[in-house]
């Protein structure tokens, strides 16, 4: 993988591993529903990855900075009650 980036060399071996679990499941258990689901979650991961790697938008940045808002307004509340409280 390009940039030795540990995640997505994770996410791909991790990939490979449930394509071999798959095909176990396929040849020698005769398994085929679960094995199904198990194929498009297990290797679903890398394109989650990549998406999320991509997906720096403006509307992503805008609730990033609401978060943090909320966060500070929250943390403030929390901080006056203690105050309070110890009055």
């Amino acid at each position: 993988m390009k940039d030795n980036n540990i995640v997505q060399d994770k996410s791909y071996q991790f990939a490979l591993r449930i394509v071999k679990l798959y095909k176990i499941l396929i040849d020698k258990r005769k398994e085929y529903v679960l094995s199904k689901q198990l194929l498009r979650s297990g290797t679903a991961i890398g394109a989650l990855i990549k998406e999320a790697e991509h997906g720096q938008s403006k509307e992503f940045t805008s609730i990033h900075n609401d978060c943090k808002e909320l966060i500070c307004l929250l943390a403030s509340i929390v901080k006056t009650t203690k105050q309070s409280v110890k009055k």
